[in-house]
C-alpha cells in the first residue's frame, strides 16, 4: 500500500472517485505550451499548437481521465526504479528534499538538546530540520580541496549530545565518507547524507546517498533531473524503510481497522520514541516526469562530465586557478555543478574581484552557497555566529576568498569555450593588475 486513501472507483449507482475534477483537452494543451515555449519563428508555433489542440480534442473523444493523482502505481514504479538504481532496500518520493530529510530526522531521533554536525558551506536547508525539530546545529569546517565536510573536524566537534553527522556532497562531489562512518559506528551517531546534489555520484563502489543510515536527494528545478520543478526521494536499509510509506502520509495503516472505521492512523517508532507521520505525498505526474528524466541520466552526467572535463583541461597550468577535480577509480561526481577555486595570492586578487571581472565579460556567476553561520536566522536563534566563523577558518576564506562555481548544463559547446576563455582571461587581467601594482 502506497500510503494514500482509495476512494470507491467501481461501477456503483453513486460513485465516489478518486479525482475530484478531471482535467480536460483544454487543460492538457496549457500543460504543452506550458512546457515548450514559443522559438524563434512564431507562425510555425501557433501553427503546430492548434495541431496539438486538434489531437487533443479527438484524443479526448476516445479516452477517459485519470482515476489516480498521488501516490499511486507512477509513485510506485518510480520508488522501485530508483530503489534497484541506487542498490537501497527502500526509497520514498515526497513532495522535497526538505521534508524527505525530515523523516530521517525522525526516525533517527532527533530532539531537543541533541546536537547535529552540519558543514559550514552547504545551503540553507540542510539546517532547517535539526533546527525545526529543536536540535543544536554545530558547524564543522571544509576540507580546503573539495570543500565538503572536513573529517577531522568533526571527529573535534563530536560531544556526548551528538545524535547525528549530516555530510553533504556539495556540487556532486562525494565526502570522504569512510571516516564519517568510521565516527558514527565509535560513537552510535546516526549518519544522514544530504545528496540533494549528488544523485548519480559514487564513492568506492556505493552511490552516494547509500552511504549513511540514510540518504536525501533533491529533484529541484535545477538540479541534474527533476519531477516538474520540486521532490525528493529518501532511500535506507535501516528496518524503519518499512515504515516510510506511513511516514509520508499521517501514519496511514490500511493493515490494520479501528472500530467501525476502514483504516488506523500510527505513530511511527523512532530511534529515541514515537513521533507522528508526515503529509508531504507526491504527486503522480511528478513521478512520471522524474521516471523519464531518471531514464536518461547516464546520458545527462556524462554530458555534465565532458564539459567539467573540457573546462578543468583548459585551467590546468593555468596559474592562479584550481580546477574542480575529476572522476578516479573511486570517487565519481554527478558534476551537478563546477566547483572552481583561485589561489588568491598568485592572482593578486580574491575570488570577489574575480565574479566581477566574470561578470563584466558576459558571463552568469550565482555563488550562493554562503558559510551558514552568515545567515541572519541563527543570530536570530541565539547562535554565537561570530564564535561559529572562528571555528571553520577554512570555510571562511574560502567564502571570501577562493571559492565559486560555474554552471555545467544548458550549455553549447561555444558557449563552455566562452566560459573557459572567459574564466582565462579575467584571472589574468587580474594578475596583471597585481603585477603592475606591485612594480
Amino acid at each position: 500500500m502506497s500510503g494514500d486513501f482509495r476512494y470507491n472507483t467501481g461501477a456503483t449507482a453513486v460513485p465516489w472517485p478518486a479525482v475530484g475534477e478531471a482535467y480536460d483537452a483544454h487543460d492538457a494543451a496549457e500543460v504543452v505550451r506550458f512546457l515548450m515555449k514559443p522559438g524563434d519563428d512564431a507562425d510555425a508555433y501557433r501553427q503546430a499548437m492548434a495541431d496539438v489542440e486538434s489531437a487533443l480534442g479527438r484524443l479526448a473523444g476516445v479516452s477517459t481521465s485519470v482515476t489516480k493523482l498521488t501516490t499511486g502505481a507512477e509513485v510506485q514504479k518510480l520508488e522501485a526504479a530508483v530503489a534497484e538504481y541506487l542498490g537501497s532496500e527502500h526509497a520514498l518520493f515526497c513532495t522535497s528534499w526538505t521534508s524527505a530529510c525530515e523523516i530521517a530526522c525522525h526516525f533517527a531521533g532527533i530532539g531537543p538538546g541533541d546536537e547535529v554536525i552540519v558543514p559550514a558551506i552547504t545551503f540553507f536547508a540542510t539546517a532547517t530540520n535539526p533546527l525545526s525539530v529543536g536540535a543544536k546545529l554545530v558547524i564543522a569546517d571544509v576540507d580546503p580541496r573539495t570543500l565538503n565536510m572536513d573529517p577531522a573536524d568533526v571527529a573535534r566537534k563530536i560531544t556526548p549530545r551528538t545524535r547525528a553527522i549530516m555530510p553533504v556532497h556539495l556540487g556532486g562531489w562525494p565526502v570522504d565518507m569512510d571516516p564519517i562512518m568510521t565516527l558514527a559506528r565509535e560513537h552510535d551517531i546516526t549518519v544522514i547524507e544530504d545528496a540533494a546534489h549528488a544523485f548519480g555520484a559514487s564513492y568506492k563502489g556505493k552511490m552516494a546517498g547509500t552511504i549513511g543510515h540514510f540518504g536525501a536527494y533533491s529533484f529541484h528545478e535545477v538540479k541534474n533531473v527533476t519531477s516538474f520543478g520540486e521532490g525528493g526521494i529518501l532511500v535506507s536499509d535501516e528496518a524503519c524503510g518499512e515504515e516510510f510509506a506511513k511516514a509520508r502520509f499521517i501514519g496511514f495503516d490500511a493493515s490494520h481497522q479501528i472500530d467501525k472505521w476502514l483504516y488506523d492512523v500510527v505513530a511511527l517508532k523512532g530511534k529515541r520514541g514515537y513521533f507522528p507521520g508526515r503529509m508531504c505525498p507526491a504527486t503522480e505526474i511528478q513521478a512520471l516526469g522524474l521516471r523519464l528524466q531518471f531514464e536518461r541520466m547516464g546520458g545527462i552526467i556524462e554530458r555534465r562530465r565532458q564539459a567539467a572535463a573540457y573546462l578543468t583541461g583548459r585551467f590546468e597550468g593555468v596559474k592562479g586557478i584550481v580546477p574542480q577535480l575529476l572522476d578516479s577509480d573511486t570517487i565519481k561526481s554527478s558534476y551537478h555543478l563546477y566547483l572552481l577555486q583561485l589561489d588568491p595570492d598568485v592572482v593578486g586578487a580574491d575570488i570577489q574581484q574575480f565574479k566581477a571581472e566574470l561578470t563584466s565579460r558576459g558571463v552568469t556567476e550565482i555563488a550562493h552557497f554562503a558559510p551558514l553561520y552568515k545567515f541572519s536566522a541563527l543570530r536570530q536563534l541565539g547562535y554565537d555566529a561570530d564564535a561559529m566563523q572562528e571555528a571553520c577558518p577554512v570555510a571562511e576564506e574560502a567564502f571570501q576568498r577562493r571559492f565559486t562555481h560555474l554552471p555545467l548544463y544548458g550549455l553549447t559547446r561555444e558557449q563552455i569555450e566562452y566560459m573557459a576563455d572567459a574564466v582565462i582571461a579575467s584571472v589574468e587581467a587580474l594578475s596583471a593588475k597585481g603585477a603592475a601594482c606591485v612594480r
